[in-house]
């Protein structure tokens, strides 16, 4: 007897095919494989020795959407093609030489591959510059959460004093409005509007090509239904994802990306300076608290973390393990997380990132 069952007239499928966990309880930090070894009665060791439980996790996964559609964004043509312009726009930064590209560069995965990204003057941001590829399916932006949208995303680092250096919102739009091109480019993104180049519809041209900015892969393929779309030696990096309990917080269409969590959940992380969300919510109960990167294209954009402090993706799914779980991995595990980790990297969207011919300069067109 184990917790009041018969373990030798268990049939583990059936157990496989009816669990039904709510949501409260899969959010929750406990340990994902303890939490279905409470459910059917056995431990998570017994559990996983009997059956691979791993399909029973699949539901917490979606594929990737075609786009990200806001409600108060409409994605048309026009509007996704500004967007385009003004991502790659440099004239907007103080100097001329930065861009969104600059530190989220979209023929790199979206980022950069550098623990901090160098401004219009050369100074260090204060955290890793994330990808911007499937970032419109996230529950906010920024690590700390702070721009619920990537509209709101947008306008930020252009005004930000390290980063593109601009003096205010109304010098951003002196400048767009000097060229001609820009101001065909409004209007025909924002039609019927009085005067369209504004700060808030730069940020939202710039939104309007990033929900766009998908990169399924095989995952997505598997996901629909093609069980042959992951080789069998991924099928069981996800099975030892799932029984590591990684899928407690990497889960969703972006494999992370949609809540906040404590780093150094169990085991407090080494070093660790930065407040994370405590510092624009202003409650001490969110210190060390991270929006959950997504692991989408993962093995691409090294290093890892907020600061860049991780290296390698061996050492981070190692870290992960101990100090978010409470495990200490095997090599041959951290191996086999890894290589389903790899069938999340996508495609780039190459056609739809291509530089765009961007709109002349003129002789009134002022720079900071």
């Amino acid at each position: 007897m184990r917790n009041g069952l018969t373990t030798n007239r268990l049939k583990p499928q059936w157990y496989v095919r009816r669990i039904a966990l709510p949501v409260s309880i899969l959010n929750h930090p406990m340990h994902t494989t303890r939490i279905l070894a409470l459910t059917v009665g056995l431990s998570a060791a017994s559990a996983f020795a009997q059956v691979d439980m791993s399909e029973a996790f699949l539901p917490m996964f979606q594929p990737l959407p075609a786009s990200a559609p806001a409600p108060d964004n409409e994605l048309t043509d026009a509007k996704i093609d500004l967007g385009r312009m003004l991502y790659y726009e440099t004239r907007i930064s103080k100097g001329g030489k930065i861009s969104c590209n600059s530190c989220h560069k979209l023929d790199a995965y979206g980022q950069d591959n550098l623990p901090f990204s160098p401004g219009h003057d050369g100074s260090l941001g204060g955290r890793s510059s994330p990808s911007t590829y499937n970032a419109a399916i996230h529950i906010a932006q920024f690590w700390d959460g702070r721009a619920p949208t990537v509209e709101e995303q947008a306008k930020g680092p252009v005004l930000n004093p390290i980063e593109m250096g601009m003096p205010d919102a109304d010098f951003v739009v002196k400048v767009l409005k000097s060229m001609p091109g820009y101001v065909e480019a409004f209007k025909a993104a924002f039609p019927g509007e009085a005067d369209p180049i504004t700060y808030d519809n730069f940020g939202k041209a710039v939104g309007a090509f990033e929900r766009k900015l998908l990169t399924p892969s095989q995952w997505d393929t598997f996901l629909k239904g093609d069980k042959s779309a992951l080789t069998a030696e991924e099928k069981k990096g996800f099975a030892t994802f799932a029984k590591t309990g990684c899928v407690t917080c990497h889960n969703g269409a972006g494999v992370g990306g949609m809540m906040y969590q404590k780093l150094g959940l169990v085991k407090p992380w080494p070093d660790l300076k930065d407040n994370g969300r405590a510092d624009v919510t202003k409650n001490d109960g969110e210190k060390f608290f991270f929006k959950v990167p997504s692991l989408r294209n993962i093995t691409e954009t090294a290093p890892y973390l907020h600061d860049g402090s991780v290296k390698t993706l061996e050492e981070m799914v190692k870290m992960m393990a101990e100090y978010q779980l409470g495990k200490q991995l095997a090599d041959d595990e951290v191996t086999s997380i890894v290589t389903f980790l790899k069938a999340l990297k996508g495609d780039i969207p190459t056609d739809f990132i291509k530089v765009p011919k961007m709109p002349e300069s003129t002789a009134d067109t002022p720079k900071a």
